[in-house]
C-alpha cells in the first residue's frame, strides 16, 4: 500500500531566493516561508506564534520561483515533508525538516516600483516536478 507525505501551507517569504545547481547542473532554489497563526488562551490574552519552514524547489519550478518569489510576497506551498540529519562540523548532530515544493501559487499582487514586466499575479501559480539529487533520471 502506498504512503501519503503531502504539506501544504500559506505564509510570507521570510529570505530572498537562493539558486544553486547540483553537480548534474539541476537547478535548485531555497527560500524560507514564515507562517504564522493567531489565538487566544485562557488567560485572554491575544498571542501569534510563527513557524519558519525551509522550502525547496528543483528544475523549471526552481528557475520560476529564482525569478519571481521575493522577501515579503505572499504564497502558498504545496509539496512533501523530507527530513535530514547530520553531523555539524562542532560534532553535534543536526536535525532538519524542509518542504520540497511542486507548486507555488503568489497569493499576492507583484510589487509595482522597479519590478520586470511579466511577474505573475494573485492567483497565479508555478509548477513543477519536485525531486531531489537522487530522484532525478539523469
Amino acid at each position: 500500500m502506498a504512503g501519503l507525505n503531502k504539506i501544504i501551507v500559506i505564509g510570507n517569504v521570510g529570505t530572498d531566493p537562493e539558486m544553486r545547481y547540483t553537480p548534474n547542473g539541476n537547478p535548485v532554489t531555497s527560500f524560507r516561508l514564515a507562517v504564522s497563526r493567531s489565538y487566544t488562551p485562557a488567560d485572554g490574552q491575544r498571542r501569534e506564534e510563527t513557524e519558519w519552514f525551509t522550502v525547496s524547489t528543483w528544475n523549471k519550478l526552481a528557475e520560476q520561483c529564482n525569478q519571481y518569489v521575493n522577501r515579503g510576497r505572499r504564497v502558498y506551498v504545496e509539496g512533501r515533508l523530507k527530513s535530514s540529519t547530520w553531523t555539524g562540523q562542532d560534532g553535534q548532530t543536526r536535525f532538519r525538516n524542509e518542504i520540497v515544493a511542486n507548486q507555488v501559487m503568489f497569493l499576492d499582487r507583484a510589487p509595482a516600483a522597479g519590478q520586470e514586466g511579466g511577474e505573475p499575479e494573485a492567483g497565479s501559480a508555478v509548477e513543477g516536478g519536485a525531486s531531489d539529487a537522487e530522484d532525478l533520471p539523469w
